[in-house]
């Protein structure tokens, strides 16, 4: 397939397992894909992959809070591309300064120095969660979207996660956060209306990344509490793959959902709809 042939693709945090899987299935597809990512070499590594296999992709360091690194590499992907039509916000994450060491408050934690409880939660994490997830959406937006602006079949792609219809136990930074990025997606898809730029948000349920392998999986890539806990309410009776988003991402991006626009899409494998019952 050619659809996104003579489209530019932007994938910020490309080169993460997730949307350096986007970035590969829209280099597939035809589109000629800019890398972001934080980290020049992990960029480079999911380039070099898109390149073997015959697609047209750069790979930019950028940092998505920070608008003056946004904007230089708004210029190289120009230079390289074009102007971008489709954006994928994939840079996100959590801190564990913002994550409860347990599920539940119990009186006698509050005196125990060994745990992480609601009230010893840190600014400076709990900041950086919402900056990386929230913010680390808007500020590609105002940069990339602008040359959007009037131009056919342009698309905004966010990230948010199944914690933002129920908050997890532990992690109520990430959760609101996230909570904020599905309301924006909504706010900016009605901002958008009139200028032709959809704006939707894909909400992964529980992949398997970097980030999260040593609470879900131990070494021996056997379960860990929290990860039987998940698949025991995940009817699909799996973690998700990288390859789970592609088909949604590529429907997101097609002509063939110009009507769909303001919409959060759960792809978690039934996650939502069981009640553990």
């Amino acid at each position: 397939m050619n659809f996104l042939k003579s489209k530019v693709a932007v994938v910020t945090g490309g080169g993460g397992v997730l949307c350096g899987g986007m970035a590969k299935v829209l280099a597939q597809n035809g589109a000629s894909v800019a890398v972001l990512d934080l980290k020049q070499e992990a960029a480079d590594q999911v380039v070099e992959a898109i390149t073997s296999n015959g697609g047209k992709a750069i790979g930019v360091s950028a940092n998505v809070l920070e608008k003056d690194s946004l904007e230089a590499a708004r210029i190289k992907v120009e230079e390289a591309f074009g102007p971008c039509d489709i954006l994928v916000n994939g840079a996100g994450g959590n801190h564990p300064k913002g994550t409860t060491s347990k599920e539940f408050l119990r009186q006698e934690d509050i005196d125990d120095d060994s745990l992480l409880t609601f009230f010893d939660l840190d600014f400076k994490g709990i900041e950086f969660v919402f900056n990386l997830n929230f913010l680390g959406s808007l500020l590609p937006s105002q940069v990339f979207s602008k040359g959007m602006v009037g131009r056919a079949d342009t698309s905004i792609i966010n990230i948010s996660s199944m914690n933002a219809f129920t908050p997890l136990t532990k992690i109520p930074a990430y959760s609101g956060a996230k909570a904020a990025v599905s309301n924006f997606t909504r706010w900016l898809a009605v901002h958008f209306s009139k200028v032709g730029i959809r704006v939707n948000a894909l909400a992964p349920g529980f992949f398997l990344t970097e980030q999260n392998r040593t609470l879900l999986t131990h070494t021996d890539g056997s379960l860990t509490p929290r990860g039987n806990q998940i698949i025991d309410h995940t009817p699909a009776g799996r973690f998700g793959k990288a390859e789970d988003l592609s088909s949604t991402l590529l429907w997101l991006c097609d002509p063939a959902s110009n009507f769909v626009t303001g919409v959060v899409i759960p792809i978690d494998g039934g996650f939502s709809a069981y009640s553990g019952v």
